[in-house]
């Protein structure tokens, strides 16, 4: 044999050495792997593709992520370990078929080129703390109470909003709301709550920031109460004073609301007032920083409304009925031309 045979076959069979070796820990691998999956529940933890949805797999892991406010609200709120048991795997398989929107829905936008800004998700985060008199820090901190992160926060607004444009986008022309969807949106509401006696309340909200800020509010707020038992157009103070925005364009009014939605301390403030009269000044909250000082006052006593009355309510409640419909609707078409695989 020549020397260059020689070093060929010597080459060739380190090649086969090393193939074999590469072999043994492959299978070897393999093995772990198998013997992993074996083991009993408790011993290993294995995450396992819970669904999939075109290219994307859902995790046991990001099920299990997603669900832990829920899970705290759960525990929270049932103390009976079979109930908790029941409510959990109701949770899990709600969320898992959330999540599977949520990629339908991540889907969609990116054919569509939509995403969400950091700029739009500091705005909206902002807006949220103030509609919720609290300071961004107290948002977060109120988050993390229910288990989030304030990453998991941000993820959970910006699909969000992102749902939103897309409902925008995709589902809001074929919505169509008529007098006769106001009007059964009404009597389903009167079927829900019974002929319930609903007083309309307008509210003049001052959010508090520290105990001396406390004490500023309240002499204000009996100034304020004061100027407007003699006659003051209570309005115009509620647009100056309030900080609750989402009512100033109705003289700090929601409309006729059941007694039992509204706060413990304004079902307080106004028992044994008569219309147009005004409470005393009450305070909310337990904390120097979710607290607000309120003025009450009553528009109409306690009574059934008339369809007239809450007409406006009951075309928006029928929209978003009809809104919501077609959202489910538009995500059953995405899921026939989207491969959707649940393994749950």
């Amino acid at each position: 044999m020549s020397a260059s045979k020689a070093r060929s076959c010597g080459a060739h069979r380190s090649k086969l050495g090393r193939m074999r070796r590469l072999n043994k820990l492959l299978v070897s691998a393999v093995v772990a792997l198998g013997l992993a999956l074996a083991q009993p529940a408790g011993a290993v933890i294995v995450d396992r593709v819970v669904a999939v949805v075109g290219e994307w797999p859902i995790l046991l892991t990001d099920l299990r992520h997603r669900a832990k406010p829920f899970e705290y609200r759960i525990f929270a709120s049932t103390g009976n370990q079979a109930q908790q048991a029941l409510h959990e795997s109701e949770m899990y398989r709600e969320l898992l078929g959330r999540m599977i929107d949520d990629r339908l829905e991540e889907t969609a936008a990116d054919r569509a080129h939509l995403s969400v800004s950091s700029k739009e998700l500091d705005y909206a985060i902002k807006n949220v703390a103030t509609s919720n008199h609290l300071k961004v820090s107290d948002l977060f901190a109120e988050a993390k109470r229910q288990g989030l992160t304030e990453q998991d926060y941000r993820d959970e607004l910006r699909r969000q909003i992102l749902e939103g444009k897309l409902v925008q986008l995709q589902v809001q022309s074929r919505v169509r709301v008529t007098d006769q969807d106001a009007l059964a949106a009404y009597a389903a509401w009167l079927k829900n709550n019974g002929p319930q006696a609903l007083p309309e309340v307008r509210i003049l909200a001052m959010r508090v920031t520290n105990a001396s800020d406390l004490k500023a509010r309240l002499l204000l707020a009996n100034n304020l109460v004061a100027q407007a038992r003699a006659g003051a157009n209570f309005c115009q103070m509620v647009s100056q004073y309030s900080n609750y925005t989402a009512t100033l364009a109705t003289c700090g009014s929601l409309g006729p609301l059941r007694v039992e939605g509204l706060r413990p301390e304004v079902q307080g403030a106004i028992r044994g007032l008569k219309p147009n009269e005004f409470s005393n000044p009450v305070v909310v909250g337990a904390s120097s920083s979710d607290q607000a000082v309120l003025i009450c006052e009553l528009v109409s006593s306690p009574a059934v409304p008339t369809f007239a009355q809450v007409k406006q309510q009951m075309m928006d409640r029928a929209y978003g009925d009809a809104l919501e419909r077609q959202r489910k609707r538009w995500l059953e078409e995405m899921k026939h031309r989207v491969y959707v695989d649940i393994r749950m």
